[in-house]
């Protein structure tokens, strides 16, 4: 194992313990801040996620912004691949897809405007640490060959870390929104 492989490893297991600290104090209203995020791009296309474990939860931010405009969520389509983006709505059938997450029923892909990011560490500068599939990595590369598509990741506070284990492919997000800030970055 390389060292970079060995501190991304340490990072995601601290970042972890934190995230789950974080997740059982149940804050209340904790995608509020991503609400309102969400309402300056009010008709956009955007691309959550159902979450897992204890991601934080930004289904009351996207079932509001259904509302005005197309949702979706991720499918992973296979090891070393971008994802695609079936829509979603609050209510609509959902089925078991790859690494315990949920996705629609019926696939009805579409290449969102927007995307919001899960994620397991954070930094100051817009750095991100995910799970190490790389899928949000090659995601956003392939949306903005098309157009600018901003990365919005979504955490705790308590995710945040310095000094994470990042390479050159790591994509970097663009604005962070966390249960009681907003962070921009600019590139």
């Amino acid at each position: 194992m390389s060292d970079l492989t060995e501190r991304k490893t340490a990072a995601r297991k601290a970042a972890f313990a934190r995230r789950k600290a974080a997740f059982d104090r149940n804050i209340p209203g904790a995608a509020g801040r991503l609400s309102e995020v969400l309402a300056r791009y009010r008709g956009v296309s955007l691309s959550g996620y159902l979450p897992i474990r204890t991601e934080i939860d930004p289904l009351p931010a996207m079932a509001e912004a259904a509302a005005h405009g197309v949702v979706g969520v991720p499918v992973i389509q296979g090891r070393d691949m971008a994802l695609r983006f079936s829509r979603w709505q609050p209510d609509c059938a959902l089925r078991y897809g790859p690494f315990g997450a949920s996705v629609p029923q019926v696939d009805d892909f579409f290449a969102p405007e927007i995307l919001i990011v899960p994620l397991v560490a954070f930094d100051s500068h817009g750095g991100r640490l995910g799970y190490g599939g790389g899928f949000y990595d090659r995601s956003p590369v392939m949306l903005r060959n098309s157009r600018p598509t901003p990365a919005i990741g979504f955490a705790f506070d308590a995710q945040q870390a310095d000094d994470l284990p990042l390479e050159a492919t790591d994509q970097p997000l663009d604005m962070l929104v966390t249960e009681s800030r907003i962070l921009q970055f600019t590139r």
